[in-house]
């Protein structure tokens, strides 16, 4: 068995109201074992076979949308996935840690599509904005609630779906992932 973190975009959020009880009972009902949320909801650590992460958040947004009837973002990575996220961020070393953030990806985006994204976006504020593997690295340095650049803003440039965790919840979720 191998150890797999998913992050759940929309959960708890917009009437996407969900017990992370019931969603535990239904992913061990589809062969998922020592199933816990991390952090806050959304983040659940989780064991399944070893196998592409893709597929797991394929299999992983079915049960959402099957049992709860919710339609959204699943990202799913492995600790090692998780750790190179951090690690490649290039605003990890300068930013603070609740608004360096790394939007997970449903794919690796187009290097057109990020440049689209990026000259979209000039101009209109702060925010830093780099690539990543499977992901977008950002730093809301003003606070993301204050900004001009919001995840849909992201994803239509993009032409994929995402959700972001900022610096400090992705270490604490390594960390539990270690321990």
């Amino acid at each position: 068995m191998a150890r797999y973190v998913a992050f759940l975009g929309s959960v708890n959020v917009g009437g996407n109201r969900l017990s992370m009880a019931e969603l535990r009972q239904e992913l061990e009902r589809e062969e998922f074992e020592n199933v816990e949320t991390v952090v806050a909801s959304g983040n659940v650590l989780l064991d399944h076979d070893d196998r592409p992460t893709d597929g797991l958040a394929e299999k992983i947004r079915y049960i959402l949308l099957d049992r709860f009837d919710i339609d959204g973002m699943v990202a799913v990575r492995s600790r090692d996935e998780l750790a190179a996220a951090i690690a490649e961020n290039p605003f990890a070393a300068d930013g603070e840690e609740a608004r360096v953030h790394t939007m997970f990806l449903a794919g690796q985006p187009e290097p057109d599509a990020f440049a689209d994204l990026v000259a979209a976006y000039d101009g209109r504020g702060p925010e830093r904005i780099a690539p990543g593997t499977r992901a977008v690295h950002i730093d809301w340095c003003e606070g993301v609630g204050k900004s001009r650049l919001t995840g849909p803003f992201i994803e239509r440039r993009l032409g994929m779906g995402g959700t972001a965790r900022n610096l400090r919840s992705m270490r604490r979720v390594l960390a539990k992932m270690d321990a």
